[in-house]
């Protein structure tokens, strides 16, 4: 499961040569459930090519181009690194895998364009953030997750600080050689990279923790407001390259307060909704807010999902297997009220049980 950017959601959404084909499978991290996963992923990559070979309105040279991005995607897919859902994309010219930290409804479709809904809902659930880990010649920034921290190499990251070569007379003429972080060219070299973690922070807005030692952190208060307005600051050396797990350990307990005060401040905005009257619950109430844009905050439980279908005026329960039955409508409400410009949130489950697990402050 990797970050969607902006833009790495604006290309997916773009549309392509029809058809572009979206195949979706919920798969599992441990066994014994896991060793089904290869079973049915060939099954829906097999529907996938059916679907393909007998929709007329695909041409003979798409068809089997198609076919052929299925068949590479397949080989790219290792089980072994399950998420608990896996999305596979393919149109002429191009194949796409997702791994994803939330689990999907089966299913296959061919469409103008590839189905991100769930991508969408995957990525608010992991909660990414960044974490900037510095030393005295380095920095390097990561992108993280609930479970997972990787490296981040765009932007011109990691930043090394070249340094000099050692003058004997020059530290004959100046004595010992300054305090590491008060060295002026370690300043210079801080005040670059915190000009380029600002570059990616507009880019791509997340809550920024910072790594290093305390002395880092004083030279960075110098350079700008970076540490100041960072989400917390870990004192930790050593990290400066990793490795990834060593890091999210030494990131966990400052990414888990965080997440426990978050889920309190939504909570409470929660209940001021209740007393304002600005405030909906359950999937069908929250469904219509989110359509007509009235929703501030969407807040969900990790684990809810439900099936639904629209009789005229509101979402009704459905099975699985009903015409009309939409299985993945808490994805659809996350994903429309991200495009609204609402929040989303998503707590741990229980939180919300007497809110039928789906609930939103309102604008008006």
């Amino acid at each position: 499961m990797q970050p969607i950017s902006p833009a790495v959601l604006a290309d997916l959404r773009r549309p392509r040569p029809y058809p572009a084909v979206s195949v979706l499978l919920p798969t599992h991290r441990k066994q014994p459930h896991s060793s089904q996963d290869s079973v049915r992923l060939r099954n829906a990559l097999a529907a996938a090519k059916e679907a393909v070979e007998n929709d007329p309105e695909v041409s003979r040279a798409y068809r089997f181009d198609v076919i052929g991005q299925l068949d590479a995607a397949l080989a790219e897919v290792d089980l072994a690194y399950s998420l608990d859902g896996l999305a596979i994309f393919a149109a002429p010219g191009e194949y796409q895998v997702w791994a994803l930290d939330r689990t999907v409804p089966e299913r296959v479709v061919l469409a103008q364009t590839f189905l991100t809904r769930n991508l969408i809902a995957a990525q608010a659930a992991d909660q990414p953030y960044w974490a900037l880990v510095v030393s005295a010649d380095r920095g390097s920034l990561w992108s993280g997750g609930r479970d997972r921290v990787t490296e981040h190499t765009g932007g011109g990251f990691p930043l090394v600080r070249t340094l000099p070569d050692f003058d004997p007379e020059r530290q004959e003429r100046i004595g010992d050689r300054s305090s590491t972080f008060n060295d002026e060219e370690v300043r210079t070299f801080l005040r670059k990279l915190t000009d380029a973690v600002g570059a990616v922070l507009t880019a791509e807005p997340r809550p920024l923790y910072v790594v290093g030692e305390v002395e880092a952190f004083a030279a960075l208060d110098d350079a700008g407001p970076l540490v100041k307005e960072s989400v917390a600051r870990v004192v930790h050396g050593g990290l400066v390259e990793g490795p990834a797990e060593a890091l999210r350990q030494a990131l966990q307990p400052a990414t888990r307060a965080q997440a426990e005060a978050e889920v309190a401040e939504v909570l409470g905005d929660l209940d001021q909704a209740r007393s304002r009257k600005t405030f909906g619950a359950g999937v069908d109430e929250v469904w219509q807010s989110v359509v007509e844009r009235r929703a501030a905050l969407v807040v969900i439980e990790d684990d809810y999902r439900t099936t639904v279908r629209d009789d005229g005026e509101h979402l009704v329960p459905a099975g699985a297997g009903e015409r009309g039955a939409r299985e993945d409508i808490v994805d659809e409400i996350a994903e429309q009220a991200l495009e609204t410009g609402a929040r989303v949130h998503f707590v741990p489950d229980g939180k919300l049980a007497d809110m039928g697990r789906i609930a939103a402050v309102l604008r008006y």
